[in-house]
């Protein structure tokens, strides 16, 4: 099978049917996406999703930001199972979402641990990374104030944000208060959506 025009092994396939399978139900419980958006759940979430390792498919640790229903840390985790190497770490506090991350994890065998603590607090339980995800979170200059206490101690890192149609508005905000490199990725699954890939992360003084 392919997912975005890249091969996906049988493996990594039957592991993300394991998570719909298993999001439908929760998803039925507590809120775990837009109900507007599950009925297109492959396209919205998986494909979409998928593209953040396929931008960085090799091993990796990474730390995924506010991971809510999973998206994308938990499709990372997955794609890192067929690697048998790297790992992602979940932050989210949110209690419920937590559990059903666990159950996740356990499920599909994703490479992943789960952190239920708020994202200002992580730096201090997560002390490395290589790589740093997030989705329909917050807008860029405060990603950029959750992501620095990690990118500013390391200009190697990476940070891939997804962004929608107003994202070159959020870039010119963060450019007041940060110097950073940046690569715009169109969406391979949305047309007017991208993913930022953000590094060598300064503060303007």
């Amino acid at each position: 099978m392919q997912l975005n025009g890249i091969r996906v092994s049988r493996e990594t396939v039957e592991r993300l049917e394991r998570f719909e399978a298993l999001f439908q139900k929760w998803a039925k419980a507590i809120n775990l996406v837009a109900p507007s958006t599950k009925a297109d759940f492959w396209k919205r979430h998986i494909a979409d999703s998928a593209q953040i390792f396929q931008l960085s498919p090799a091993p990796a640790t990474w730390v995924d930001l506010g991971s809510g229903g999973g998206f994308p840390g938990i499709i990372t985790a997955i794609f890192l199972a067929d690697l048998g190497d790297g790992w992602v770490h979940l932050v989210e506090s949110n209690q419920k979402k937590a559990s059903f991350l666990r159950t996740a994890i356990a499920e599909t065998g994703g490479r992943a641990s789960v952190h239920p603590v708020r994202i200002e607090a992580a730096p201090a339980a997560i002390p490395r990374c290589d790589r740093i995800s997030a989705r329909a979170l917050a807008e860029l200059p405060l990603l950029l104030d959750y992501a620095s206490g990690w990118m500013l101690n390391n200009p190697e890192i990476k940070a891939f944000l997804h962004k929608g149609r107003d994202y070159a508005a959020e870039v010119d905000k963060a450019h007041g208060r940060w110097n950073f490199d940046l690569v715009q990725h169109s969406s391979v699954v949305e047309d007017d959506s991208v993913i930022l890939e953000v590094s060598r992360l300064q503060r303007k003084v």
